[in-house]
């Protein structure tokens, strides 16, 4: 029977967080949960443990020895806190999904933590705050910003990265391997897992079957809630608010994952308008009109881009997907070039406004308005960094 001595400032109450070894492949998995002190019957809960007076009483610092069973092959240890600041340490997201995964309150605490990070990025010290950590990117569609973030977010937290660029292409994939089991294998050498996959659905597969963290970093013409966040914060540093903004979807926005999980974040505030404008080929599909709907968002669809970029606060351009498209090349051409932020667009659109874009891009906004100051896209992207170190943060280390 294994024993561990800590020492804890004079308290009576107190949590253990309960951390899992398996010896096999030396994987670390940090539990809490509230329960009460009483034998350890699942290695997934933390327990509550109320130390006797006396034992505190002849020194404010003090070594609680504690014996737990040896079980299942594990080993275990205990780290003591103080119970009034670790109940609400622990994320409330096991994984990120989607972006109905968050409410209002998540996404305040996400942002709150994503500026402390730029704080941090810009302190040559870095922090260490993730070593011993590591993270393991899966990408199986082709990435730039989304993957060098990520990889460029955990390393300036201290962690360490495992990569592959073209998984599609590169890894057991191409031989005929499931997504699940690559996950299962992925996860035994890593502590989170990044996945951009071109099937939609296949990162709420790749939660389900992990045990540890999966961050969705694009499945198809799917989601891409990191994307979103950084889309909504970075609308926020921008603009001021979050509630009351006009926003203008332009662009591909049948096949654009971007469109879709910014459309299902930012209807989580209150008085916000949005219009579509977008080729008849690539028009925003029902199932996100329907849930605006049903949130009481107001849409509309348009065709006249000029008179949308004269009434919103933020015009949110993408490219056309030709990737998207398989083999009807016509269609794809009959939509690229239809809509093209220019300099005639800067003419009409508020002072105040942005324009923001999830890059990359071809055509479809003009190297020309690059110097406006309304132009947000490169801060964007730079945005992804905060938030994708804050979401690493989060999901490994809680609040």
């Amino acid at each position: 029977m294994p024993f561990t001595a800590f020492s804890a400032p004079a308290m009576d109450t107190y949590v253990l967080n309960l951390c899992t070894k398996n010896p096999s492949n030396h994987q670390m998995k940090h539990y809490q949960s509230p329960i009460c002190c009483q034998a350890i019957s699942n290695a997934r809960e933390a327990i509550f443990v109320r130390a006797p007076p006396p034992a505190l009483s002849s020194n404010p610092l003090y070594s609680l020895r504690i014996g737990l069973p040896m079980r299942s092959s594990r080993c275990y240890s205990l780290d003591i806190k103080d119970y009034s600041a670790s109940c609400s340490n622990k994320f409330q997201l096991d994984d990120v999904v989607e972006s109905q995964q968050f409410d209002t309150d998540i996404l305040n605490g996400i942002f709150e933590v994503a500026y402390e990070m730029e704080k941090i990025e810009k302190n040559s010290q870095g922090s260490n705050m993730l070593k011993g950590y590591l993270m393991a990117t899966l990408f199986y569609e082709p990435s730039t910003r989304t993957r060098l973030s990520f990889e460029s977010a955990m390393k300036r937290l201290g962690g360490e990265v495992l990569t592959t660029e073209n998984a599609r292409e590169f890894s057991s994939a191409a031989k005929g391997e499931t997504l699940e089991d690559t996950i299962r294998t992925v996860e035994g050498y890593s502590d989170i897992i990044v996945l951009r996959h071109f099937e939609s659905g296949a990162a709420r597969r790749a939660a389900s079957t992990a045990s540890i963290p999966v961050i969705n970093a694009g499945d198809g013409p799917g989601q891409h809630p990191t994307q979103a966040l950084l889309d909504v914060y970075t609308i926020k540093r921008e603009i001021g608010r979050l509630d009351g903004i006009s926003l203008g979807l332009v662009g591909d926005l049948a096949n654009g994952r971007t469109v879709r999980s910014l459309a299902y974040l930012i209807a989580k505030y209150q008085k916000v308008k949005i219009y579509f404008v977008a080729p008849d080929v690539v028009k925003m599909k029902d199932d996100i009109k329907d849930y605006l709907t049903s949130m009481g968002i107001e849409w509309e669809e348009t065709s006249d881009l000029l008179e949308v970029a004269s009434r919103c606060d933020v015009i949110y351009q993408t490219r056309i997907q030709k990737e998207r498209f398989g083999e009807r090349i016509d269609l794809y051409e009959a939509a690229r070039g239809k809509y093209i932020i220019d300099k005639k667009v800067l003419e009409v659109l508020p002072k105040h406004a942005v324009i923001m874009h999830p890059l990359p891009r071809l055509d479809e906004i003009t190297v020309d308005v690059d110097d406006d100051p309304r132009a947000a896209y490169f801060r964007q992207a730079k945005n992804g960094l905060y938030i994708r170190m804050a979401l690493l943060k989060l999901l490994l280390l809680g609040w």
